[in-house]
């Protein structure tokens, strides 16, 4: 999914751009979330969504893809879908997505070179498309926060692969700030206070404060909760 919209331009000089890169989450389905193992699966959750997102906000072509869906997997987490509504994933039934010519092609057609990668699980579905990626010519960005893996081993050992094959690890807050730089870029700071506010803990805690106790600007209002009804 892309925005067509444009914002104002941001320096490169080998930094993230709205322009430049593309954004692809892989394998965000129930059964690869229940095998993490090691790492906070809620914030595994929290972070892709905020990550998805702020790919919305910014206009960066946003790539998803699943796995074995029927068979095994599930389908792509709600969080997710919310955020491209109408747009069916790229399903495969590779582990890895480098070998799907569907995926690749959704990739090459963005025309774009820098890829920022998340996905379950590390050490598969993340490692193996991320070093083709990089032997074709890519630039890969693993949002490491995003991903997870069956244990803390595996999830490191595959960071230090993807490192040392030449991949740069980032995490979603950062891939956000960097897209947004300048605080006077207006046309985006609202929905990215929205996602710092909505995903980002402490820190946005500390932004609803200073809001609201040193500019005296009002709280933010939330829709009201309305619980679930059963029916019978």
């Amino acid at each position: 999914m892309t925005d067509t919209r444009r914002l104002a331009p941001r320096s490169e000089k080998g930094l993230l751009t709205p322009d430049n890169c593309v954004v692809t989450l892989i394998d965000l389905q129930p059964q690869m979330l229940f095998g993490v193992s090691g790492a906070d699966r809620q914030a595994i959750v929290n972070n892709n969504t905020a990550l998805a997102k702020s790919a919305r906000v910014f206009g960066v072509p946003l790539v998803v893809s699943t796995v074995e869906t029927k068979s095994f997997s599930g389908y792509m987490w709600p969080q997710i879908s919310a955020i491209v509504p109408g747009e069916t994933p790229i399903e495969r039934s590779t582990m890895n997505a480098w070998d799907d010519d569907a995926f690749v092609g959704a990739i090459t057609a963005t025309g774009r070179k820098k890829i920022v990668l998340a996905g379950l699980w590390t050490e598969t579905c993340v490692a193996l498309p991320t070093i083709q990626a990089l032997h074709d010519g890519y630039e890969v960005y693993v949002v490491e926060d995003c991903c997870g893996d069956v244990s803390e081993l595996a999830h490191r050992n595959a960071m230090q692969r993807v490192m040392q094959a030449g991949a740069v690890p980032v995490t979603a807050l950062s891939v956000m700030l960097e897209w947004q730089r300048d605080w006077a870029a207006r046309e985006t700071y609202d929905a990215v206070m929205d996602i710092v506010k909505t995903h980002f803990g402490a820190y946005g805690a500390g932004v609803e404060y200073a809001y609201t106790m040193v500019h005296g600007a009002p709280a933010t209002a939330l829709p009201p909760y309305v619980p679930a009804v059963g029916h019978d």
